[in-house]
């Protein structure tokens, strides 16, 4: 190289695109050598700091919207004492909020929003086991972050729940946990297929799609669990609340419906052939080639890309 910076990178890291020859640049030992990544590329930090930090931020922006249309107003008499939720306008504002995000940053984190979502995209061997630990904490971060925010703007209203999901009344446990394992379900399955660059039947908007299937979801859960299909907005309103309970319905319910998601898709509706070693190396490594378990179909699989 004319700059000495050794030879080109390992093809798994040609997409970090901040890997530029800069004159002058000097190698330095990188912390990042640590999680499986050269150290002549540790002047993409701010990329790979990005990819963590955007799950983060943009759920605040989701969260702060949605959960502050969802607030219950008080009942006096059989009537509410204010203006009534309308769980329709709840829907879609969780909907084309999310339809937006993953238009705005599907291109730098893949759109990482709901730890359900990167849960099924690790199990079909998506991204790595250490990305999606990032990807979850930053999406539960971000989800404290939001619900605080948002207690500070809407602090005057009484019983202000924040957004918290709580099962309602004469919803039994499992009945609550069967209604997040479907909501999840479909959303995830939805986003397996619209991601599916195997796929040469797909038109329109990719981002739109999951936005409407997150509104479906809410749709159909609204009225019995306040609709999770997200842990980490659950997680939110309850840290902020102090109240867990049911909580753990709205880990286990989406998780279940993830994991069922990509059994579904990856081995009923669409399977592809791999052996355990190369979805091992997938999760230890992230390598771009784990997109590729067939072994000729390059790149058939990725995260959220724009065409």
């Amino acid at each position: 190289s004319p700059h000495n910076l050794g030879p080109p990178p390992h093809p798994a890291y040609m997409h970090l695109r901040s890997y530029v020859p800069i004159s002058g640049q000097s190698l330095r030992f990188s912390p990042w050598i640590l999680v499986g990544l050269p150290a002549r590329l540790s002047w993409e930090q701010p990329a790979l700091t990005g990819k963590w930090v955007s799950p983060g931020t943009s759920g605040i922006r989701h969260i702060c919207i949605g959960s502050a249309l969802g607030f219950n107003y008080p009942l006096k008499n059989n009537q509410t004492a204010g203006a009534v939720q309308d769980n329709v306008k709840v829907s879609l504002a969780f909907g084309l909020s999310i339809a937006t995000l993953a238009q705005s940053v599907g291109h730098i984190s893949g759109a990482h929003l709901n730890p359900a979502v990167t849960l099924g995209l690790l199990l079909s061997c998506q991204i790595s086991i250490l990305r999606a630990i990032m990807y979850i904490i930053a999406q539960c971060v971000g989800a404290i972050v939001a619900t605080a925010i948002l207690s500070g703007i809407t602090s005057s209203l009484p019983d202000n729940s924040l957004g918290r999901n709580e099962l309602a009344s004469g919803v039994n446990s499992g009945q609550g946990l069967g209604i997040e394992i479907i909501g999840t379900l479909q959303l995830v399955l939805c986003v397996l297929a619209t991601t599916d660059r195997r796929r040469r039947d797909l038109g329109g908007s990719g981002p739109l799609a999951i936005g409407l299937s997150v509104a479906l979801g809410h749709l159909l859960a609204i009225d019995y669990t306040g609709c999770g299909i997200n842990p980490a907005r659950s997680f939110g309103s309850s840290v902020i609340t102090h109240n867990f309970k049911d909580h753990w319905i709205f880990w286990v319910g989406p998780f279940i419906g993830g994991a069922l998601a990509v059994l579904i898709y990856d081995f009923i509706l669409a399977p592809r052939s791999s052996d355990l070693t190369d979805r091992v190396k997938v999760w230890t490594s992230g390598q771009v080639e784990e997109y590729d378990l067939d072994g000729d179909d390059i790149n058939s699989r990725v995260e959220m890309k724009p065409k």
